[in-house]
């Protein structure tokens, strides 16, 4: 097995620096594993490998004539294909947009190409980001890379899977009600949510545009945060992006990479999001991760937050209304594949013919679900009462950041459930984002990194941080402390903890 793989992102950057290994190698190494694993796991939808080398060789040569660059140039990078690009396909999971080719790079892409980072393929995802375990998505799922019997988690399944299965060392997502920490979390990765408004949004597929948040996903918290601060940043395409001074994400993390730097934080715990059906496993991971960081000093104060036990009843109504809004654009007329009956039918026809075949059933639920909540007579009653929520949620977090300086939480209940179990059943995939939606409904960051593996499955564990909104750094200097904890706890990173026939091969590789 290729070395190149089992170096972190930071590791394979100051390679690539130093001129120990090429862009087109590293690159070359990724693409390899792609070949050799992907088939089981299905994270990517799309790869060119052609086109990535091409653009390896450009980095190469870019280096080679003494030009400045990026600290992650020459990395390889995986895209969620939420996020159009020009040099593969951008479907969004559905037949609805199979085949589909952009123009143009969303900003966050545009962003990371000028970084030099390389663009190794698309990963699978649920269909337009509706789902929570990549089971949606019209092209097959992805499987765990711990366990290919068991769900990655989602929307986001298909660049968390990426990363853990080292595949690519860096992957971009998006997060709307947890599609990024969720799958980082079963999966055994890190992921972050940005503050809303942090990274561009622009030429991201849209699901709920006031929920939506593009952000990064690796096997570290010091990766995660370099790829963070590649993409963060005012952009004028996306009215609702910041235009604020960041602090680097890479410097946090590194200033939190010793343990000590949790003395006098105050980290809280909000007793609603320790929920009835939280998974025995992975509850004793969380506390002992409590344990890990009071011991160095740290302050563990229980907060109440009262409404967030209506925050997923308020999400799904938001997001499906915000949907049936945003996916009301593929019509067979303006955007997206064309189905005509046979006798060639009227517009409304060949309008209803399209969206019976395009979209998938998750798809079709949520369209339904929203408009009716936008529907006169009830648009007061659902979307109107579900803002008020929002608007609730957002003073709880407000009054518990007044107490402590972040609030921890396990990011999902449950460990890697298995495919299908969850089919005809839907709430059960909801309920699973219950303690992730709170922050994209306030706006505010969030960062979840491996803690361990429940005693039950031998799986992932995964623990959420959260920070207020702008406080990004703070999220990853705390991260980045307990990530610390956990490998001197452990003996080594929890990455090198690799899952069924890759363990020994990785950890020799990687040690």
């Amino acid at each position: 097995m290729n070395e190149l793989i089992t170096l972190t992102a930071a590791e394979l950057a100051a390679k690539l620096a130093a001129g120990e290994v090429s862009a087109v190698e590293a690159t070359r190494a990724h693409l390899d594993r792609i070949t050799e694993v992907d088939g089981q796991y299905g994270a990517f939808l799309a790869t060119d490998p052609a086109a990535s080398i091409a653009a390896a060789e450009r980095i190469d040569s870019r280096r080679a004539a003494g030009e400045s660059l990026g600290e992650l140039a020459g990395v390889p990078l995986a895209i969620k294909d939420v996020l159009v690009t020009t040099d593969m396909p951008a479907t969004s999971g559905s037949r609805m947009l199979e085949g589909y080719r952009s123009p143009f790079d969303a900003t966050a892409v545009a962003k990371a190409r000028a970084a030099g980072l390389v663009n190794i393929g698309k990963t699978n995802m649920d269909e337009f980001a509706m789902g929570s375990s990549t089971e949606n998505s019209a092209f097959g799922p992805t499987r765990n890379q711990w366990d290919p019997s068991r769900v990655p988690g989602g929307s986001g399944g298909g660049s968390a899977v990426a990363v853990g299965a080292f595949e690519a060392p860096l992957a971009l997502g998006s997060d709307t009600g947890g599609s990024i920490r969720q799958p980082a979390a079963l999966t055994g990765t890190v992921g972050a949510k940005p503050t809303y408004g942090g990274v561009s949004r622009y030429g991201a597929i849209a699901l709920a545009s006031s929920l939506d948040q593009i952000g990064p996903c690796a096997r570290t918290v010091l990766d995660t945060a370099l790829l963070h601060d590649v993409i963060a940043g005012h952009d004028h395409h996306d009215s609702t992006s910041l235009d604020f001074a960041w602090p680097s994400m890479a410097a946090a993390a590194r200033s939190g990479a010793d343990p000590s730097s949790l003395a006098g934080m105050r980290i809280g715990v909000v007793k609603e999001l320790m929920l009835d059906g939280l998974q025995a496993g992975v509850n004793e991971r969380f506390q002992e991760a409590l344990a890990l960081a009071e011991a160095q000093g740290a302050e563990i104060v229980e907060v109440d937050a009262p409404h967030f036990e209506y925050a997923v009843a308020a999400y799904y109504l938001i997001l499906p209304a915000e949907a049936s809004s945003n996916l009301a654009k593929y019509d067979s007329v303006r955007f997206g594949l064309r189905v005509a009956p046979a006798d060639g039918g009227t517009v409304e026809s060949v309008m209803s013919e399209t969206r019976a075949v395009g979209f998938g059933a998750e798809v079709k639920r949520r369209i339904i679900l929203g408009t009716y909540a936008l529907s006169a007579g009830y648009y007061d009653a659902y979307y109107g009462s579900a803002q008020k929520v929002r608007t609730l949620i957002q003073r709880d977090f407000a009054a518990a950041f007044d107490r402590v300086d972040v609030i921890a939480s396990p990011t999902a209940p449950t460990t890697a459930w298995h495919l299908g179990s969850h089919r005809g059943d839907p709430m059960q995939d909801y309920l699973n984002d219950a303690t992730t939606i709170p922050a994209n409904l306030a706006g505010i960051p969030g960062l979840s990194l491996p803690i361990g593996l429940a005693a039950e499955d031998g799986l992932p564990v995964g623990l959420q941080l959260m920070a207020p909104a702008f406080e990004d750094a703070r999220v990853y200097r705390a991260g980045a402390a307990l990530e610390a904890l956990i490998s001197d706890r452990d003996g080594g990173p929890f990455w090198a903890r690799v899952p069924s026939a890759d363990r020994t091969t990785i950890r020799e590789a990687g040690n």
